[in-house]
């Protein structure tokens, strides 16, 4: 092995081509996750000053693999990957680690995570936000510029729909992680509308037609005509009560309602410039999930509506850059993997602002790289390496 390729395996630059846009947003989302996860674990580490120093020092460690893990795939992955004989092995493993989450024992009324101890400390890993990744890829590989002739839709769609039906499923049936599961069902959706292949036009005409009828369910389902088909779904109280608690949280402000009550007494009392850094009073009260799931809540209380507005700039750039190149570049895969990426995060986005403002039932879905937790950070950013190594191969005109 030559020299320069040695350098070029461990070098943790991006490659040639990047987008510089979609870089800098990426680095300041993780030091402005670590800042607030910081600021939001302060009412949880009163009197217990090691506790904060941990819960930070974690961020910035699935920050720093994160990183590594974006560099890497930005340096080194290629779209001829996808038709390789290697690529079913992402897709076993992937798998494999999703029913491995059953041998461990459920957190928050969910299998969803591999727990592991080092150094005196528990680490956590949820291999479902992986599971993201691997949908979207499989996706790109087997319906993106298809040219092998196939007989039927049921010919092309096989391997797509079954690979990502199963991995569904297990999140869903298996782990019961709900929110998860709808996530990687949605992103899953979305890229497959994407292909321009004849055999797939009435498939996606149903896939269309599905949103459609499931976005009217769900309004119609949290409107107040919705409050007794809600009891009568076959789902646990705990479950009914995220969809009831969005209908009206202060109706049992502090049972079911308690948490979203708070974090909206939280937007209130942020108003545009909020009450500062570091000065929140609801995370120092009996605040569930202040650092990851309900992390928006603290950010706005303490940093207003412009803090929120931050937030919503680095988001929209990465957004925004991901569907541009997508919409210039031919390679229906780069297409598949971008307009994924772009869909991971935006819907993240939907479901925890959604979910915090009480405009959509509570998923437990975290603020990409903004909430306490290492699997979707590590993930999203990985996903960004992808589409990194995308932009970068378009640029360099190894793709069209």
């Amino acid at each position: 092995m030559s020299k320069s390729n040695t350098k070029k395996r461990f070098s943790l630059w991006m490659p040639k081509g990047y987008d510089v846009a979609i870089h800098v947003a990426i680095i300041v989302l993780v030091l402005f996750g670590v800042v607030m996860v910081g600021s939001a674990a302060m009412g949880l580490a009163v009197g217990n000053n090691t506790y904060l120093l941990v819960t930070v020092a974690k961020q910035i460690l699935f920050g720093v693999f994160g990183y590594i893990a974006m560099t890497y795939l930005a340096n080194h992955f290629k779209i001829s990957f996808l038709r390789s004989t290697s690529f079913p092995i992402v897709i076993f493993i992937t798998v494999g680690l999703l029913l491995s989450c059953l041998l461990f024992d459920a957190q928050f009324g969910s299998k969803a995570w591999i727990s592991l101890s080092a150094f005196g400390q528990s680490i956590t890993i949820q291999p479902s936000e992986f599971a993201k990744i691997t949908t979207i890829l499989i996706v790109a590989a087997y319906c993106g510029d298809v040219k092998k002739e196939f007989k039927s839709a049921k010919d092309l769609l096989l391997r797509p729909v079954l690979f990502s039906g199963i991995m569904i499923l297990i999140v869903m049936l298996l782990q019961k992680d709900f929110g998860s599961a709808v996530v990687i069902f949605l992103i899953t959706c979305v890229v497959l509308l994407i292909p321009n292949n004849a055999l797939m036009r009435k498939f996606q005409v149903v896939l269309k037609v599905l949103f459609w009828v499931t976005l009217a369910g769900v309004i119609y389902i949290l409107s107040p005509a919705g409050e007794s088909f809600i009891n009568s779904l076959p789902l646990k109280d705990y479950q009914k009560d995220r969809f009831l608690s969005a209908l009206n949280p202060f109706e049992d402000k502090y049972g079911r309602g308690y948490q979203l009550v708070n974090g909206l007494v939280s937007f209130a009392t942020g108003g545009w410039f909020g009450t500062g850094f570091g000065t929140s009073i609801r995370k120092y009260t009996n605040f569930p999930a202040a650092h990851n799931d309900f992390i928006l809540a603290i950010l706005v209380e303490e940093l207003g509506f412009v803090g929120f507005l931050f937030l919503m700039l680095l988001y929209g750039v990465i957004i925004f850059r991901l569907l541009h190149f997508a919409s210039i570049i031919k390679s229906e895969k780069a297409k598949i993997i971008l307009i994924g990426t772009a869909m991971y995060l935006l819907i993240h986005m939907v479901f925890n602002i959604g979910g915090v403002t009480g405009l959509l039932p509570l998923t437990g879905v975290p603020l990409l790289v903004i909430s306490a937790g290492g699997s979707s950070t590590m993930s999203f950013m990985a996903c960004i390496g992808l589409s990194q190594a995308v932009i970068s191969q378009y640029r360099k005109k190894e793709i069209a």
